[in-house]
This record gives structure tokens, C-alpha cells and sequence, in this order.
């Protein structure tokens, strides 16, 4: 097939939701660096059913096949096609590019040790295979962390009736052991979360801390309080997915596994704005260190602001969080600028500067030796660049 000819596109992917949107725009980035793409999209819901226009005759598909139906649609179509969803169909063999499960699960767990969390849980419609596989990622996570995780199971009947799933939350709530940290299965469900700790006076974030699996700013800010998100790099999904089907359609040769891509990060909110530390010293610490994340300060400055000797501060780190005061506010920092290269455009000496490192040359020299990259090449990779 030559490569000048227009190529046909359909995409069949929500436009509704921040996940959905994003994707389409690395579908867009993608096909803007190949002037032979026509793109054919429509302006659907999540839950609204996607399909081909009728009689559509094309050159490749990039579909989210969550459902037996998209997915003979689009076999039945008989073109190049990559699927975008994570949901599991046992007997759908489509090429696939999708989120990195086990490193949101991983990154969520870190998240709320990083926090002084102990007490984990999880709440999702487990009946849903993506939903019970995204459940069972995050359990066996905080398992080899040593600790346990409780599921959110509804009980009979509970799910007849707002009133009555909410009633049942309510009651699972109340149950678990507290501070706790609950991962949910995407926003709408740690939205709701939210409103049942509303409703039965329950704390958030002090009492429940709650991190939802994806993060749609417009929803997750409307939360009172806001909803902390992990940040599913739906827009560079979207930007292989279209690499991946080009190579399709051109004959090249493509990769026998799914391709899984990493999350950018969590989008930190007061969902999880909790510090479940006993000890109001160490507390104390570890909160000034990360009110400072902008700041060149080092542990001299910590001792500073708490009334404690060095041998002791570095002791309690050590017991409590498992690293010194200088790996933490190492850490901190480091988040900061990864923070600054995803979400700003701002020049790599400014990013130093804003994140405590005052020099680029000293932020390039942390970040080789954390990340084994450039400032500068971070910012393009995870752009997808």
C-alpha cells in the first residue's frame, strides 16, 4: 500500500470523559505528524455504544473494545485494529495499548505509605473483569508491603436502589480499621465515597483517605473535598495506539504483547492531604519538609523547626518511613520537578529552581542518578515526544 494514498481512521473512543479526551488528542498528535491521516470521530458518552458509520470502508481502527459487540464489529471490518481498553475479553486477540495496571497499583501504595497509611482498602463494581484485575493488582501491592487490604464486597440486595448501595458503603465504612487509605476503581466511584463519609460524618482525609484510579480535574475539583487522582497517561496511549496501527497497516513488524504505559503520576488533592504519623515530632518534620518542596532546604533546616536532635530525627525516619531526612527531602523535591517538566512548560533552570535544586546542573545530576535520564528527556518520554 503506498504511503502517500489518505489513510481512513476510525476512532471509537469516548469523548466525554477527561480519560477519553486525552486519548483523542495523542490520536490527533499522532496523526498531525502523518499528513496522510483522515481521522473519523464521533461525540459519544461512556456509556453510550460505539459503532462504525454504516457502509464505512477504511484502512485501521483504534477502539476502546470493551464489550463482545464493539469487538465483532470491528473484527468484523476485516482492517488493522489496536485496542485501547484494559478491560480483559478472553477470546478478543486485538492488538493492544493500555495503562500499566500493576504501576498504578504500586504508585497508589507508595502514596499512601508516604503518608503514614497502615490500614488499606479498596471499593469498585469487582464484577467488571478490567475492575476485579485493577482490585487484584492493588491488594497483592499493599500485600508485598506488608500489609492487608479490605475489598468493598456489596451485600445481597445492596446494589437494588441509591439508597440502599449507599446504606451498604456507609456500613462497609464504618467497619474498617482507621486512618485508612482506599484506592477506588475511577472517580465516579471515590466521588460517591466522599458523599457516604458526608452523609455518616466519617473524615475525609483524616479518617478516610481516598484516591481515585484516574483523575478528571473538572469532577475530581467539584468533590468537596477534592479528589486526588492517579494520572493515567490516557494521551500517550492514545499517541502509540496510532504509532502501533500505522505500523499495522504498513506491514511492519509489531510487538506480540500488549503495550503497557505508565502512569504520569498522582494528582495530589485534599482527599489525601493526611500525615498518619503518632509521633507529632516526626510529624511535624515530614510536614514542613513537604511545605518547603520548593525550597533548597536541607535537614539542618528541618532541625530547625522541630525541637529534636539529629540522632533522633534520624532514627524515627528510619523506623516509621524507612529512609533518612535527606532521601525525603530528596524525594520531595525530585516530585516537585517531575511534577514542573509534566504539567508546565517552563525552561529546565526554572524547574530547578522551583523545585529546591538551585542549579540545573544539580537537578541533572539527581535525576541521572535516580532515573538514569536527562531532566530534559523525562519531560519529552513522558510527553511522548
Amino acid at each position: 500500500m503506498s504511503n502517500n494514498r489518505e489513510k481512513q481512521i476510525a476512532v471509537l473512543v469516548d469523548t466525554a470523559t477527561g480519560w477519553g479526551r486525552r486519548m483523542v488528542r495523542g490520536i490527533i498528535r499522532y496523526a498531525n505528524q502523518r499528513s496522510h491521516w483522515h481521522l473519523w470521530i464521533e461525540a459519544r458518552g461512556q456509556d453510550e455504544p460505539l459503532h462504525l458509520p454504516p457502509g464505512w470502508s477504511g484502512d485501521g481502527i483504534l477502539a476502546r473494545v470493551a464489550t463482545r459487540p464493539i469487538a465483532r464489529e470491528v473484527e468484523a471490518a476485516s482492517v488493522p485494529t489496536v485496542n485501547v481498553s484494559a478491560i480483559e475479553l478472553g477470546d478478543v486477540q486485538l492488538p493492544r495499548v493500555t495503562s500499566d495496571v500493576v504501576g498504578s497499583a504500586e504508585m497508589a501504595v507508595q502514596h499512601f505509605t508516604d503518608r503514614g497509611l497502615k490500614h488499606f482498602a479498596y471499593c469498585g463494581p469487582n464484577r467488571i473483569a478490567w475492575v476485579g484485575l485493577h482490585c487484584d493488582t492493588f491488594v497483592d501491592s499493599v500485600n508485598q508491603s506488608g500489609f492487608e487490604c479490605s475489598v468493598y464486597r456489596p451485600r445481597r440486595g445492596a446494589g437494588k436502589g441509591w439508597k440502599n448501595r449507599r446504606a451498604d458503603m456507609a456500613r462497609w465504612l464504618a467497619n474498617l480499621p482507621k486512618p485508612v487509605g482506599i484506592l477506588t476503581w475511577a472517580n465516579r466511584v471515590g466521588r460517591e465515597l466522599i458523599e457516604v463519609c458526608r452523609e455518616n460524618s466519617i473524615l475525609v482525609p483524616e479518617q478516610v483517605a481516598i484516591l481515585a484510579g484516574d483523575d478528571d480535574d473538572l469532577l475530581c475539583e467539584t468533590c468537596s473535598p477534592p479528589l486526588s487522582g492517579i494520572q493515567v497517561d490516557s494521551e500517550q496511549i492514545g499517541y502509540r495506539a496510532a504509532e502501533l496501527l500505522d505500523r499495522m497497516i504498513d506491514g511492519r513488524k509489531t510487538p506480540k504483547q500488549s503495550i503497557r504505559v505508565p502512569p504520569l503520576g498522582i494528582c495530589a488533592r485534599r482527599s489525601t492531604e493526611v500525615l498518619a504519623i503518632d509521633q507529632p515530632e516526626l510529624a511535624l518534620a515530614v510536614r514542613f519538609i513537604r511545605e518547603h518542596a520548593s525550597e533548597p532546604i536541607c535537614v539542618a533546616d528541618v532541625l530547625k523547626a522541630v525541637p529534636m536532635s539529629r540522632r533522633e530525627l534520624e532514627r524515627q525516619f528510619q523506623r516509621v518511613l524507612a529512609r533518612s531526612p535527606a532521601a525525603e527531602i530528596r524525594r520531595v523535591h525530585l516530585e516537585r520537578a517531575k511534577d514542573l517538566l509534566t504539567n508546565t512548560d517552563q525552561p529546565i533552570p526554572e524547574v530547578a529552581r522551583r523545585s529546591g535544586f538551585g542549579s540545573p546542573e544539580y537537578l541533572a545530576q539527581v535525576f541521572r542518578r535516580e532515573f538514569n535520564i536527562s531532566p530534559l528527556k523525562y519531560r519529552i518520554q513522558i510527553r511522548g515526544g
